[in-house]
């Protein structure tokens, strides 16, 4: 009991001194921020932009599939860059424990293996073009995707990605990178307010067309 004192108050130090773990003179921290803000914009800009105009097929002698393993490349890169500048981030933020062990080392670990689980199963059940906005590129999907992971969450990849963040922040028992962790939930949500709608409207113009040539 005495330890779970201690570390009540502990957390309650840790929380009333939190900007103190929050160092924001460091051009690291506002790199990653934007490096975090700047992938699911440009991409939704791009896809956009490709299923309006066909841009990046036609620079592929019109393949749809290969300018969207161009894309794919492209998402993944800056998806590597973005996760290297997040942990280059944390290296310059103050640290402070916030889990007792063995928590300290388990939590972080779970939370990882579960968000990638999320992430890989995610892509293998989608396939690269479905994964990586083949939509856009007039690759569309026979049927809905409703296995694992599908039917655990409704968004299971962008939920992992979520959880592998608050995993890093928790293994370099780092605030800021919560805080961050917080940011790139919230940067997600909007992005799919966005992406869910027009893939929508994408599938739709299919079913009614598929309609018309029936007539």
């Amino acid at each position: 009991m005495s330890s779970l004192t201690t570390y009540t108050e502990t957390l309650k130090t840790t929380l009333s001194s939190l900007p103190s773990y929050f160092d924001t003179s460091k051009t690291s921290l506002w790199i990653s921020v934007c490096s975090i803000a700047f992938n699911p914009i440009a991409w939704n800009i791009i896809a956009r932009n490709e299923y309006r105009n066909k841009t990046i097929t036609r620079e592929f002698g019109g393949n749809a599939h290969y300018g969207c393993y161009c894309l794919a490349i492209m998402i993944f890169s800056f998806g590597i860059l973005r996760d290297s500048l997040f942990n280059r981030a944390l290296a310059e933020q103050p640290t402070v424990s916030m889990l007792l062990e063995p928590y300290a080392t388990r939590v972080p670990i779970a939370l990882f293996l579960t968000g990638q689980l999320f992430v890989l199963s995610s892509t293998w059940a989608l396939g690269i073009t479905g994964t990586f906005l083949g939509d856009y590129f007039g690759i569309l999907m026979d049927h809905r995707v409703e296995g694992f992971p599908f039917n655990v969450l409704r968004d299971p990849m962008y939920v992992g990605s979520t959880m592998c963040f608050a995993a890093t922040a928790l293994w370099r028992e780092s605030p800021a990178g919560l805080m961050i962790t917080l940011y790139v939930y919230v940067v997600y949500i909007i992005a799919l307010r966005y992406e869910g709608p027009f893939t929508d409207a994408i599938y739709s113009k299919r079913a009614t067309d598929a309609l018309a040539k029936k007539d």
